[in-house]
């Protein structure tokens, strides 16, 4: 005699059996017109709610970076603390990054995501960061120009005195840095790329409130002695945009934020 749990789990496993030929029937049938459309609105409407929340993160991501670069000088006068919060916020940067190819274009051919003129807004690099040790200067702006393939950098240095007094005690006097280098990308990485410098100028701007344009700049070609390895001379984009350019240079190491601006005017 068959038991009344042995009934029930026979039951059970019947059900369980016409449950499943049912889902592979109906698996098996067509989608109507009206349910693809369904899917496709759904599928769309989910990708639209993805793309506006990682542009709400980055937008918000893009404005902490600002905020925290105007606060600290640019990083010259960074605390620990505000260091780490900045490695957070491009970590955020990094990892909502659109742009896959930064260094297309970046040799003059075709087009350049990276043309334009951007401007320092923070930096971990120490050849930088020591410009600001100067008794006798403070550190204007700092741009990148990049006119591919050439990429020039440019430091505005003003005398340290003049940021003390009012300006009519202490008339603008500007000398103006300028590193010429020449750009090309690396095979098989997209977002890196290379550069080779070409030559140094100084270029004074004013001279106590004095166009100084009648003095002669003092400059010098950097020769090219011998050619460098893949693994030197480079930088690697980690995020780019219409707005703010985020790099990581090789030899020296450190990171660049840079923003994009209309104009390098002193």
């Amino acid at each position: 005699m068959i038991s009344s749990s042995s009934v029930c789990l026979l039951l059970t496993l019947a059900s369980l059996v016409i449950s499943s030929q049912a889902f592979a029937v109906q698996s098996l049938l067509p989608v109507t017109p009206r349910q693809a459309t369904v899917l496709k609105e759904s599928s769309m409407e989910e990708d639209a709610t993805n793309d506006a929340e990682r542009s709400s993160r980055r937008n918000a991501a893009k404005r902490r970076m600002l905020q925290l670069g105007a606060s600290y000088d640019r990083g010259f006068g960074a605390s620990p603390n505000a260091r780490l919060e900045v490695e957070d916020v491009l970590s955020e940067l990094e990892s909502l990054n659109d742009e896959t190819d930064a260094a297309r274009g970046i040799d003059g051919v075709g087009y350049a995501p990276l043309e334009g003129i951007w401007r320092m807004v923070w930096t971990t690099a120490s050849d930088v960061l020591v410009l600001g040790a100067s008794p006798l200067t403070s550190v204007g702006a700092i741009y990148q120009l990049y006119e591919p393939p050439i990429v020039t950098n440019v430091i505005d240095l003003i005398p340290r005195f003049q940021n003390l007094l009012p300006p009519n005690v202490a008339p603008s006097s500007l000398l103006r840095a300028e590193v010429q280098t020449r750009s090309s990308p690396r095979a098989s990485y997209p977002m890196r790329v290379g550069l080779d410098f070409e030559s140094v100028n100084l270029k004074p701007v004013e001279l106590l409130g004095q166009d100084a344009g009648f003095l002669p700049p003092l400059g010098f070609d950097l020769p090219r002695l011998f050619d460098l390895p893949d693994d030197v001379g480079y930088f690697d984009v980690t995020f780019l945009d219409e707005e703010l350019l985020v790099i990581k240079q090789s030899a020296s190491g450190g990171v660049f934020v840079l923003a994009r601006v209309d104009d390098a005017t002193p």
